[in-house]
């Protein structure tokens, strides 16, 4: 689950720097590191309002593509989905002749899973971060596992890989899709446009420190979520930890580097998400 990548176009006049300051009043996250830990019940409505049955427009042109082809599902293939939402990956799973399982804290948003898509698919209520307590998952059962712009929703970081490589099959992968931790920060980042040089460039005010950061609130939304931000190392060194050895990166451009109407080089040379594959040793 993420909520919709902000201000992702380059400005190509001059404007002051970008803060993405967030309401002070925002929501403390819970005892465990989540925005109150029953998820995103507050948020399903709005949600699932904005993503629909198959997801946002970059869902549909980027994260699920990229994440399909990371997993590269076989037929037969059982697949985890952690931090589901309401399972846009689905389709994918079931085209590609693979079972699908997802796993999320939400009530709300599983139900809305349910409804969403055909019977061929098991959502199962549970923490990410407590998935060897869950009931309905066994260990050693699947042959992938996914978080599909999940991971920085959750919290221990530490606590959801190990899940995952928990879950995981021996020569198992796991699939790490989200916003790119070295470009896309939270109130941290933001474009900015040099008018002497007549360039477009991406601010970073911070990267190496873990941060959790109240997102942007949008109309018709109701609570607000916490984004963990960590660098890429947390990421590797976890997944080395837990014997999830990386066999795979790619850093992935907006749709809009595509556009023949887009001038600005900024477009294609700053990526929007970044995918990890580990496989399990």
């Amino acid at each position: 689950m993420s909520q919709p990548p902000r201000n992702n176009r380059p400005p190509r006049r001059l404007a002051a720097p970008r803060q993405d300051r967030q309401p002070e009043d925002a929501p403390r996250q819970g005892r465990e590191g989540r925005a109150q830990r029953a998820g995103w019940d507050p948020l399903a409505g709005w949600y699932d309002g904005w993503m629909g049955k198959d997801g946002s427009k970059h869902h549909k042109r980027l994260a699920v593509p990229q994440a399909a082809s990371l997993l590269d599902l076989q037929e037969g293939e059982s697949l985890l989905d952690i931090g589901c939402g309401q399972g846009v990956f689905v389709p994918s799973t079931l085209n590609a002749g693979g079972r699908y399982t997802g796993v999320d804290v939400s009530p709300k948003l599983l139900e809305l899973g349910r409804e969403h898509h055909s019977k061929d698919a098991a959502f199962i209520q549970g923490d990410a971060c407590k998935l060897e307590l869950t009931r309905g998952l066994t260990q050693h059962s699947y042959d992938a596992a996914l978080f599909l712009l999940s991971i920085q929703d959750i919290n221990p970081l530490d606590s959801a890989i190990r899940g995952a490589a928990w879950a995981l099959k021996k020569g198992g992968r796991v699939v790490l899709v989200m916003t790119h931790p070295a470009f896309r920060i939270p109130r941290q980042s933001g474009w900015g446009f040099d008018e002497g040089r007549k360039l477009t460039y991406r601010r970073i005010d911070r990267y190496l420190t873990p941060l959790p950061i109240p997102m942007k609130t949008y109309q018709g939304q109701e609570g607000v979520s916490i984004s963990f931000h960590r660098p890429i190392s947390d990421y590797i060194n976890t997944l080395g930890e837990y014997g999830l050895m990386v066999d795979a990166m790619r850093e992935i451009q907006s749709f809009k580097a595509d556009d023949p109407a887009s001038d600005n080089p900024a477009e294609k040379e700053i990526p929007l998400f970044l995918g990890l594959r580990a496989i399990k040793v």
